[in-house]
């Protein structure tokens, strides 16, 4: 069995906005996590439907992109609200796991997008396929904090 840590919290006001670090976070249930673009519905993507109330993305794949393509993409920069150590992201899609106190169910995988490569100046989109993360729901809301175990449900 898998266990996994949280790395990094971020949230950005709205769309474009730059995303801003947290020592820690509230998470709503059904809503996402509070002063977040999508919790507030001013994100880029919140006129689209979609399970978008918190997304997170592996530190694994940041590593790979320094690596693997000479390319950085800092926590600050990939637009996804969770960075984790350890955490298999792609196998969650439809699951339930626990970060720290709360509890999220894997949506869809996050797709990546010319987006990203817009606000960033990065050409990471190509880069991103099948990595970019996963989309979830708020199951259950509480407080986390980096350093928060993730596991298995």
């Amino acid at each position: 069995m898998w266990h996994g840590e949280l790395v990094a919290i971020h949230i950005a006001e709205k769309g474009r906005a730059p995303m801003q670090p947290l020592e820690q976070a509230t998470l709503i249930a059904g809503v996402g996590i509070e002063g977040d673009r999508y919790a507030t519905g001013r994100g880029h993507y919140s006129d689209f439907p979609d399970i978008r109330e918190i997304t997170l993305i592996e530190e694994e794949t940041l590593i790979a992109l320094a690596r693997d393509h000479e390319t950085s993409l800092s926590t600050d920069e990939h637009r996804r609200n969770l960075t984790t150590r350890g955490v298999p992201l792609n196998h969650l899609v439809g699951r339930r796991f626990r970060v720290g106190e709360t509890m999220l169910e894997g949506g869809r995988l996050n797709t990546p997008c010319r987006y990203l490569d817009l606000v960033t100046g990065k050409s990471v989109n190509d880069l991103l396929i099948h990595r970019s993360g996963l989309n979830a729901r708020i199951v259950e809301g509480g407080v986390i904090r980096p350093g928060d175990r993730i596991s298995p449900a």
